[in-house]
């Protein structure tokens, strides 16, 4: 691996973290619950990117598994909220 790109995936990674703390500040400060449940979901594809990241550094593909479970969880999670907020219940 290149000494450029491996700072580049340092960068990448410092960036996303800091998007991971704004977005953590956003969720617990955020006024309304559309907006906490869009932090929430900003926070999730941060914390997939990061992984995706450390796998390519690492050159493990256990971090590729991961993220892709963390995706899937997420997804699911944001369909349930945004149901829950528009109706008021998540099962009918």
């Amino acid at each position: 691996m290149t000494t450029v790109f491996h700072l580049a995936c340092v960068f990448a990674l410092v960036c996303l973290a800091f998007a991971l703390l704004f977005c953590a500040w956003h969720l617990l400060a955020g006024p309304t619950p559309q907006d906490r449940v869009l932090a929430l979901d900003t926070m999730y594809i941060n914390a997939m990117l990061i992984l995706i990241l450390l796998g390519v550094l690492f050159q493990q593909s256990i971090y590729y598994d991961i993220a892709l479970l963390i995706s899937v969880t997420g997804f699911v999670s944001s369909a349930a909220m945004a149901k829950f907020l528009l109706r008021g219940e998540v099962i009918q």
